[in-house]
Order: C-alpha cells, then structure tokens, then sequence
C-alpha cells in the first residue's frame, strides 16, 4: 500500500511499507511524472544487473541514460521513451546485445506499452 499525508508547501512524502519516496509541486524534488521516468531508468539499471549476473560479467561501468520524448499534446504525453546504453570498453563486444535485450524487457516498459488494463477508482475512503 502506498500512503501520502498531504501537508501545507510544495514537499510531498510516498509512503510504501517502510520505505518513502519524497516528490515536489516546486522543483525541489522531481514530480511523479519525473519519478515515473526515473522509474524506467531504474527498471532499465536492474536488467542490466541481471544480464550482467547470467552472463558472470560485472556491470560496473555500464551507464544508462533515458530520454522522453515528449508526444503531440505536449510535455504532459509521452510518444517514445529512448534508453541508451554506453558500455566500458573491456566490456565484451559479443555479450552486449544480450544486455540490451534484457533491458527491453524491462517490467515497467512493458506494463506502459502492453496496458495492463488497470481500473483506476478514486473514492472517499
């Protein structure tokens, strides 16, 4: 369960099980739109980190850089979501493609990009 108890000022604090997440209205801290893409990021770091651990190479080094891009109704849309991977170079050449693949099965892209289908409600509670 996630909770928020909303305060006066821009700060807000997600709370899930013992573990929070602080987001912002003022740019002080990213907004849930910029926690979502970093949540791809994120997503994107641990296929990495499994691919990595499957093929008993360390991933150390490996930088990951993810771009939205934004679709036609504006900044509030998203069209296409660019995730680069920047390899060290005694990473093999041979195994990299296998990373790559990995990361495309990232669980978060996947949810956005199948729709999962969720119902959202909202009610007094």
């Amino acid at each position: 369960m996630y909770q928020v108890d909303v305060e006066e000022g821009a700060a807000i604090r997600v709370q899930a099980r013992a573990k929070s997440m602080d987001f912002a209205t003022d740019s002080s801290a990213m907004n849930p739109l910029e926690g979502f893409y970093a949540a791809l990021a994120g997503c994107a770091a641990v296929y990495v980190k499994k691919a990595c651990k499957e093929l008993r190479l360390p991933a150390r080094g490996i930088h990951i850089r993810c771009r939205p891009h934004a679709g036609r109704a504006g900044a509030l849309s998203l069209e296409r979501f660019e995730t680069a991977l920047s390899f060290p170079p005694e990473f093999p050449a041979e195994h990299r493609p296998a990373v790559l693949d990995a990361v495309s099965h990232c669980a978060v892209k996947e949810l956005v990009q199948q729709g999962a289908g969720v119902e959202f409600v909202v009610r007094e509670g």
